[in-house]
């Protein structure tokens, strides 16, 4: 590693104090009582809820399980609620492309500032655009369900009707499923665990029937059923069914007593168990789990067993289901105890509860869904969305809280898979004439764009700068050699990603300043593409993002860069009309157009989400902001992340009500289920709870809404850079009563 330079360490002793929480002169005497504050929390399910499903992973695996603690119900929960299913982010699959489709054959040309045209590959409804949009895709690697045979020898598939006096919850301390239920009167316990450094499972079933026998008995026989389908249905864009067809497609074979390959198409994977598995006779890709009793004199009959996933075949022995339940809960007590809390013991207004219940149901679940080696999709791990593929101007949302709530090495995971991109994000810049790094929008592991809109979409670009700093500054509030390496580490993510931003804006020598777009998909996703020019959010962003990376310079020892200087002082203002900020400077019409106001409010970013400059003006911001408040289309469309993204916005501002009223207001895709997730409709206006048989959410679960409320909180409780007071998004009004411990400020 190499020393701290001399510039960084002036920078050092400068940045250091500003990093401490605005809160700390708060912070109480009495530590808070981390296993009180998480157990409290813990979900408890009492009937067959289909949106209730709960989790168990370790951020780039995860298991699913439905009222019975395994995926037994699947095809129930799937068509009327969250599906259950066991995903990870390595198995990925691909259709053969005869036609060897390229980015080319799904492109149009566009006209650039200054008369260029460039092709982008935006045509996605042509047969390479889908073909390119639906591989390569995530793939669902097994299902693993209760098999009953009856008292009277009969065997069908379990369902809702069958489960009695179901009572479900989920340990959030051990991350440890408990399911509890009767069939046919007789009482059966499921326990369901992952462990945190493999992909696998673990289940403790008790029942008397595990050991018994139907024929002949007076009770029925229990058995566990894995079954592999073929991959989802391919028809279905978002929140896909599992696709059971054409079962000679795909290979399920068992190659030892213990080990299942799987072949589906060019991909293979592996499940091993530390049980013999024993093939379906009758059904093809079909196993059942060797029922090998656990009982000793006086014990209730069970049954313990792992699976364990892998893209490699292994001729180790899993981990044993005892090793696996230990090893979960002393990972999840250490997640708990050694990351940031916010406790509202003694609040006595109303919304206090919901928030702290809000705070570790997401905390859970993006560290069970939103910590992969490859970054996730914005429905994490439960289910498919967009065939899987990762969106990059998410990572924000997904990411970004983890080091404010103490958990930064979360966050460098995902990063340390954009620093293994560099080459493809380089050639990329380079295709389009631009310098450094040009992310790709919707991806999968190759960061290979996907046909649409995506490839005009830019505000993916400044994250890299943003998520490094966050880092940064992690580690400055630390010792000055952990924030010197932070530098190293990251320092072509944030140069590279820079220098391509500062190319991909022209200078309009009439004008004398910089211009963005077009062509240009901006964050309010309905504007004319080919036409759109110098978004508000946009902007504001490069000119952040910009600053930031010439203090990363600046650290580095290196000189300031005169092209990005030039920007600066250069970069078009924030357009604005009658006295509000609009989202286009090409197409001004927010405030003309109710069709224009739906979608993200990304006029309110510049100072919410980033903090604010000198192309800002606050008075004008307020305004805006009740012009959201008051004429915004919220019926139509808007998104999860938008909410806390406003109540960012309105908490800058010094409107603390204003914050926490749009951070917990009842509207669409803002209604938080049972265990936390919070689905989103489609694009129509629709009742909030639709009649019997009518189509079902668009997509189940919705990770972004949770992180960015995550970081709404953080921002709120933590303050950020030049807060005054003490929890500054907060009324002062004494219904809170609110101790925070490990909470980073933003900048």
């Amino acid at each position: 590693m190499k020393s701290l330079r001399f510039p960084a360490l002036i920078l050092l002793a400068t940045v250091i104090p500003q990093l401490l929480p605005a809160a700390a002169s708060s912070t109480p005497r009495v530590a808070i009582d981390r296993h009180a504050l998480v157990t409290r929390h813990n979900p408890v399910i009492r009937s067959v809820d289909v949106d209730a499903p709960l989790t168990v992973g370790n951020g780039g695996f995860a298991f699913g399980c439905d009222i019975t603690g395994l995926q037994t119900l699947a095809g129930h929960y799937q068509r009327w609620g969250i599906p259950v299913e066991t995903q990870s982010r390595w198995c990925w699959v691909s259709d053969p492309n005869p036609q060897n489709f390229t980015l080319a054959d799904a492109s149009r040309d566009y006209t650039l500032p200054g008369g260029r045209v460039l092709p982008f590959p935006t045509r996605a409804s042509t047969p390479a655009g889908d073909w390119l949009r639906k591989n390569p895709r995530t793939h669902p690697l097994a299902q693993l369900a209760l098999d009953y045979t009856r008292p009277d020898g009969t065997s069908a598939a379990i369902s809702p009707d069958d489960i009695q006096e179901p009572f479900q919850t989920l340990d959030l301390w051990r991350g440890i499923v408990t399911s509890r239920f009767k069939l046919d009167g007789v009482p059966v316990q499921v326990e369901t665990a992952c462990a945190p450094g493999s992909d696998t499972i673990a289940v403790r079933i008790t029942s008397p029937l595990v050991s018994s026998r139907a024929s002949g008995g007076e009770i029925g026989k229990l058995r566990v059923r894995l079954a592999f389908p073929r991959g989802h249905n391919m028809r279905v864009k978002n929140t896909p069914d599992l696709d059971w067809s054409a079962p000679e497609t795909h290979e399920s074979k068992l190659i030892d007593g213990r080990q299942i390959e799987r072949r589906v198409g060019g991909t293979a994977y592996y499940v091993r168990s530390d049980h013999a598995l024993k093939a379906d006779a009758d059904a093809p890709h079909v196993f059942f789990i060797a029922n090998e009793p656990e009982s000793g004199p006086g014990d209730p009959a069970g049954l313990s067993f792992v699976l364990d996933f892998s893209p490699r075949r292994s001729e180790a022995f899993p981990p044993a289901p005892a090793r696996v339940f230990l090893d979960s809960a002393a990972h999840w007590k250490k997640f708990w105890n050694d990351s940031a809390a916010v406790d509202f013991t003694g609040s006595t207004n109303p919304l206090a509860p919901r928030i702290e219940e809000r705070i570790i149901l997401s905390r859970y679940l993006m560290a069970v869904q939103m910590a992969g080696d490859v970054p996730l999709q914005e429905s994490g791990l439960t289910c498919n969305t967009w065939y899987g593929k990762h969106h990059t101007e998410m990572i924000w949302w997904h990411a970004a809280h983890f080091p404010l709530w103490g958990n930064g090495e979360l966050l460098a995971k995902s990063l340390a898979w954009y620093q293994s991109q560099l080459p493809a994000a380089r050639a990329l810049a380079a295709e389009r004439g631009l310098k450094g790094a040009r992310w790709a929008k919707m991806t999968g592991p190759e960061m290979r764009e996907s046909p649409g809109g995506n490839p005009l979409i830019v505000w993916n670009q400044p994250h890299m700068v943003y998520l490094c700093e966050l880092l940064w500054r992690s580690t400055a509030a630390a010792t000055p050699a952990a924030a010197a390496a932070t530098l190293e580490r990251y320092r072509a993510l944030v140069l590279e990603t820079a220098d391509c931003m500062a190319s991909m804006l022209h200078f309009d020598e009439e004008r004398g300043r910089y211009v963005l777009g077009p062509p240009l998909w901006i964050v309010q996703e309905i504007y004319d593409q080919a036409t759109s020019r110098n978004p508000s959010f946009e902007l504001a962003y490069w000119r952040w993002a910009l600053a930031i990376a010439q203090q990363w310079r600046e650290r580095l020892g290196l000189p300031r860069d005169e092209h990005y200087d030039h920007i600066l002082a250069h970069l078009s203002p924030l357009p604005q009309k009658d006295g509000k900020y609009v989202a286009l400077e090409s197409h001004p019409d927010t405030w003309d157009n109710i069709k224009s106001r739906h979608d993200h409010p990304e006029m309110l970013m510049p100072l919410g989400f980033l903090p604010g400059g000198p192309d800002v003006d606050r008075d004008t911001m307020n305004r805006t902001l009740d012009a959201v408040l008051a004429h915004w289309d919220w019926e139509t469309k808007i998104w999860g992340w938008d909410y806390p993204m406003i109540a960012m916005t309105a908490a800058r501002l010094g409107r603390p009500r204003d914050a926490l009223d749009i951070l917990m207001r009842d509207g669409p895709n803002n209604r938080y289920l049972p265990t936390g997730h919070c689905p989103q409709r489609s694009d129509e206006a629709m009742p909030a709870n639709p009649p019997p048989g009518a189509r079902k959410r668009e997509i189940a679960v919705y990770l972004p809404a949770n992180g960015a409320f995550l970081s709404a909180v953080a921002l709120m409780v933590g303050g950020w850079d030049g807060a005054e007071e003490a929890f500054p998004g907060f009324p002062k009004d004494g219904t809170w009563k609110i101790r925070a411990e490990g909470l980073r400020p933003l900048p």
